[in-house]
């Protein structure tokens, strides 16, 4: 099969049959930048860090010795066979290599860089604060101050809120980052009120929270036990964006925090019109035991919570997925691409059905100008 990527003639001719882009040019809300090595990182350790990488080095949640393991997080994080640049690098790592892949072929205007580089995972805490500074050093050095298009969001060891909420408050000092990063498997629901001081400092610095597909916690991915199969980790995974979201809005953070923003990243979005029917439904009968919301559970979700698109689950009748959107929200999804990874959603191939202009220029670039404050 021909490959869009690296076949510069059979991306114009996609081009050719599919939809334009948007005169002002597409706004990538999830592109990994990939740290190629630990030793990336030693420049910005300090001496005692530096050693305990030496002689210690990694240890988290998860339960085997080198991470979950499911291709998604093997050599090279998943990614697409011809996203390794020519170098042998990981895919991700290289900027160069991204600008010819995705930002210069595609017209992406800016990028949001989401590292999943596992600070927020290790077990020591101070250990994990020290490489999510570093991580975010190094994304300042050789990403946000290489390339204008490119944001970041700000790695944070969100198991360890309050070293997190410091970091949030440095690094919110340059303005390349743009958002908070989190995941959604975690070991409490995102809206308990040890995870508070997180979002206190990204409201305060006015930045959104975003939560994207990963996995760090020991405990089994599913609430039915450990999976057999890569498939219904994948699949499974937006059932945790489910509880997230239940527990942010029924835990009371939106109430708490009345400026900040969740942004859904990577989790899918089909299910969102039924959890938001059933959250009401159960709402009107069980309401008395959180008497402190002011709003039905939907209104929080559309008003305060931004999902991107990838992976974008269309419906059997494609004409159904303007239906689909409408019931979420027209403000609410945001165009991603995924890149490197093997579920890349190609700008020009992403929806099958043709949405109005208006939806079409909103989800490729307006909510995310709005969600972020990039700016024109």
């Amino acid at each position: 099969m021909t490959d869009l990527l690296t076949d510069p003639a059979a991306a114009a001719r996609e081009a050719a049959h599919g939809r334009p882009r948007p005169a002002l040019g597409i706004i990538d809300c999830d592109v990994h930048n990939a740290v190629p090595n630990d030793a990336a990182l030693r420049p910005y350790l300090p001496a005692r860090w530096r050693d305990h990488m030496d002689h210690v080095g990694s240890r988290t949640f998860s339960p085997y010795e080198n991470g979950f393991v499911y291709p998604k997080v093997g050599p090279g994080g998943g990614s697409r066979a011809d996203a390794w640049p020519p170098s042998g690098a990981l895919p991700g790592s290289d900027l160069p290599f991204m600008r010819e892949q995705l930002l210069d072929r595609f017209g992406i205007d800016r990028a949001i860089l989401n590292c999943l580089y596992r600070a927020a995972e290790q077990r020591h805490e101070e250990y994990g604060a020290a490489l999510a500074r570093a991580v975010n050093e190094w994304q300042v050095e050789h990403w946000l101050e290489q390339d204008a298009r490119l944001r970041a969001s700000i790695t944070v060891t969100f198991e360890s809120p309050e070293p997190a909420a410091a970091e949030i408050r440095r690094a919110a000092g340059h303005p390349g980052f743009v958002q908070v990063l989190l995941f959604p498997r975690t070991l409490a629901p995102l809206g308990r009120r040890r995870y508070w001081p997180i979002y206190e400092a990204a409201q305060e610095c006015g930045l959104p929270v975003g939560i994207h597909f990963a996995s760090t916690t020991g405990a089994p991915i599913t609430s039915a036990g450990w999976p057999s199969f890569y498939i219904e980790d994948h699949t499974s995974m937006s059932v945790a964006f489910q509880a997230q979201v239940t527990s942010l809005i029924l835990e009371g953070v939106f109430d708490r925090f009345p400026q900040l923003t969740v942004v859904l990243i990577e989790g899918g979005f089909a299910w969102v019109p039924p959890l938001m029917w059933r959250l009401d439904h159960l709402y009107h009968r069980l309401g008395a035991e959180v008497p402190d919301l002011q709003r039905l559970p939907s209104e929080y979700l559309r008003d305060r919570v931004r999902i991107t698109t990838q992976p974008i689950e269309e419906p059997e009748r494609p004409a159904d997925l303007l239906d689909l959107i409408d019931e979420i929200g027209r403000d609410i999804l945001m165009f991603s691409t995924d890149y490197p990874h093997w579920d890349f959603d190609h700008p020009q191939r992403a929806f099958q059905t043709k949405l109005p202009p208006d939806v079409h220029t909103r989800i490729m670039r307006g909510n995310a100008l709005d969600c972020y404050a990039l700016g024109t």
